[in-house]
């Protein structure tokens, strides 16, 4: 499994990407809708095969008739790292070694990007939401080599959760800057170099 991309959640798309461009000093690439969900993002390149996305409810979309993907419909506050997403081969295969709840998978689609994604019923993943969201890619198509370079990097992404290492054991090979960690309080932490030097969110 490979770290794909990074999410920050808002409650209106245009605050959460006034959030990352103020902190990172950059414009962000345009993104779409995602009709299935409801909601709409933008992009912003973190190298040739990683990215970090703002996503929002969508006031134009429709009601997608079950919970949003990455807990959005009980979202509230100010914009914040909410989710990483990991990339496997074989999405049915990486559910079967993922936390029990992960998701059902969901067929999506924008343009000529086509992917399945485990979703979770409840719309949270598990260890309080602190668990990666499983994506698969088809088609040879993938956002991050289509985004411009901006200079942005990530350093390190540390997931926190009390219990860390049994999160951590289900996913052994992890490709990518991340560390499970034990702590009191899930969360998330990552850390970039950007033009306007290094930056951390959580």
């Amino acid at each position: 499994m490979k770290l794909d991309h990074l999410a920050i959640a808002a409650t209106v798309l245009e605050d959460g990407v006034a959030f990352v461009e103020a902190a990172f000093g950059v414009t962000m690439a345009p993104g779409g809708a995602h009709g299935a969900m409801g909601t709409h993002n933008r992009l912003l390149s973190l190298g040739p095969d990683l990215y970090l996305e703002v996503i929002a409810i969508d006031p134009a979309g429709r009601d997608p008739g079950r919970p949003r993907w990455f807990d959005l419909d009980r979202f509230v506050g100010l914009p914040r790292l909410s989710n990483w997403i990991v990339a496997c081969d074989d999405l049915r295969a990486g559910l079967a070694a993922a936390p029990e709840g992960t998701g059902e998978v969901v067929e999506l689609q924008r343009g000529d990007l086509t992917w399945s994604m485990a979703v979770p019923a409840s719309g949270v993943l598990p260890y309080d939401g602190v668990a990666p969201a499983l994506i698969q890619w088809h088609g040879g198509a993938h956002p991050a080599p289509r985004l411009p370079d901006v200079g942005c990097r990530l350093i390190a992404l540390e997931v926190v959760h009390p219990e860390g290492a049994a999160l951590a054991a289900h996913f052994p090979d992890m490709d990518g800057p991340v560390s499970i960690a034990i702590g009191p309080t899930p969360g998330l932490r990552a850390t970039f170099e950007t033009p306007k030097g290094r930056v951390t969110l959580a």
